[in-house]
């Protein structure tokens, strides 16, 4: 006779699955893989002084906190891993909980999120922005 599943055991298979399938990952970010290197995300027009742009199928937000200085970071809250929604007064912005981090570093400007957003590598040639 096989052993009958208990609560605990039905637990800890749901939750190892879960982990599996990606949940409780630390946000993303890094390095781009070699096949995306050098594809261009966005035009240094459509990122505005002071605030940024999200690109969601990217899940990169490109910002630029003075003129002329371009600042990339992952766009996956590192709360729940949410694609942050937009970027305003001077914060990327999470509409899922509410966190708020900094266009000029990622850090946390408001929680609940305690960690930064990920840096991106990426380089402006002319008017257009790429990942490094």
């Amino acid at each position: 006779m096989a052993p009958r599943a208990t609560r605990r055991t039905v637990l800890l298979a749901t939750g190892a699955a879960a982990l599996a399938a990606g949940c409780g990952s630390d946000g993303g970010g890094g390095a781009a893989s070699s096949d995306t290197a050098g594809q261009e995300l966005t035009s240094t027009a459509d990122v505005p002084v002071g605030g940024g742009t999200v690109l969601p199928d990217e899940k990169i937000v490109v910002t630029q906190p003075e003129e002329g200085d371009f600042k990339a970071f992952s766009a996956i809250c590192t709360h729940r891993n949410c694609v942050v929604a937009d970027v305003a007064d001077g914060t990327v912005n999470c509409a899922c909980h509410g966190s708020r981090f900094k266009i000029t570093d990622g850090s946390v400007e408001h929680g609940p999120a305690t960690r930064p957003l990920p840096e991106e590598r990426i380089t402006v040639e002319g008017n257009s922005i790429r990942r490094a």
